[in-house]
């Protein structure tokens, strides 16, 4: 990236995640133009030639049948609220206004009213209140809380596989598999929250996929608009999403022309399993290179999967913030969260040089 001073940088935050294949990637900008260039809404109201090819591919991505298509993650992640409400009326048969979601500390699903009723977070939550009813928290990655939480009225579990903004945080082993069967046993949805983690990140299409899981519902966002236009999408059975009857929920942009032109050139590009092997590759790469940091002092910890990482900063060499904008001044874009913790997130297609090159400057700056 290069801002109005022509100043140089290197990316490795990449909208965090919305730019898995990079600023300005050819075949993405070559798809909007060539959608642009016909029609680029029509409203729900119609079906246009490009609806029908984009459900019907991220279905069969995500090995699921049906996709309510909306445009953020935090619409995305409202819907999935309605629709597991709506599920446990009426197909689960749980008392109307009783329906509980089950979801974890320290999560991130967006900032709308409902979602940050259900956050731990209080620079998300403070102030925002009257809060919506109807959420249960439990410790993340604690699976005994989670069977605690689990009654006759829960009609869904909603969680990260991997919490990017709480510091990328990964469960422990066994904990979604665990999650899985027993939402399985109680007959509740597991609904998963991939908008970050998911579409290639940690070197499989979905992170859920690391621990052989397959969800009843993939909440997915960020990366399928390819960071050139809002795309997000609900994607789950037929029996789920099939409680909807017309009228009962959309959008205005939602599964526009334009969006599923991108999209669709996404889900092209991640068949090919070459940006999943790419951030496996170099992520074993990253993670080695950051693991040596951990025995010198300067680095308490580093989590993640794949070209997603985590790294705690011992705080005598500043918060996270400062050491986001010491590498800023050597031409590196980070984020921090929490205290002294920092994201690194490098667009899938970034090549190994500068990878390293942006390791360097973290190097430097934590030695300075």
């Amino acid at each position: 990236m290069t801002d109005v001073e022509g100043r140089r940088y290197l990316d490795m935050l990449a909208g965090y995640s919305a730019l898995n294949f990079g600023h300005g990637n050819r075949r993405l900008i070559d798809a909007a133009k060539t959608q642009l260039e016909r029609v680029t809404l029509t409203s729900r109201a119609f079906y246009h030639d490009r609806f029908a090819d984009f459900c019907e591919q991220l279905a069969e991505l995500c090995g699921m049948e049906s996709v309510l298509p909306m445009n953020t993650g935090a619409e995305a992640v409202e819907t999935a609220v309605k629709t597991a409400r709506k599920w446990g009326y009426r197909v689960k048969g749980v008392v109307d206004n009783m329906a509980k979601i089950v979801v974890a500390s320290n999560n991130f699903h967006g900032r709308t009213t409902t979602v940050i009723s259900f956050s731990t977070d209080p620079d998300a939550r403070a102030d925002f209140g009257p809060y919506t009813p109807g959420f249960e928290i439990v410790p993340y990655g604690d699976l005994t809380a989670m069977e605690a939480a689990l009654t006759e009225n829960t009609v869904a579990v909603l969680l990260e596989p991997i919490q990017g903004e709480a510091g990328v945080l990964v469960p422990p082993p066994g904990y979604l598999a665990g999650v899985r069967r027993l939402t399985q046993e109680r007959n509740v949805l597991f609904i998963a929250d991939e908008i970050q983690s998911g579409l290639g990140r940690t070197g499989r299409t979905f992170a859920l996929e690391h621990e052989g899981v397959v969800p009843d519902m993939y909440v997915l966002g960020k990366a399928l608009g390819g960071g050139v236009v809002p795309v997000s999408a609900v994607v789950s059975s037929q029996e789920v999403l099939g409680v909807y009857r017309p009228g009962e929920h959309g959008s205005t942009f939602g599964g526009n022309p334009l969006a599923c032109a991108v999209a669709l050139e996404v889900i092209a590009m991640l068949r090919t399993g070459e940006y999943q092997q790419r951030a496996t590759e170099l992520g074993e790469h990253l993670h080695h290179e950051l693991g040596l940091l951990t025995g010198t002092g300067v680095v308490e910890a580093v989590r993640g999967r794949g070209l997603w990482a985590g790294v705690d900063i011992a705080p005598r060499h500043g918060t996270g913030r400062e050491i986001s904008e010491k590498l800023m001044d050597r031409g590196v874009l980070v984020k921090d969260t929490h205290g002294s913790t920092i994201r690194i997130a490098p667009p899938l297609v970034i090549s190994k040089e500068d990878l390293d090159w942006g390791l360097d400057q973290l190097r430097a700056v934590l030695t300075d």
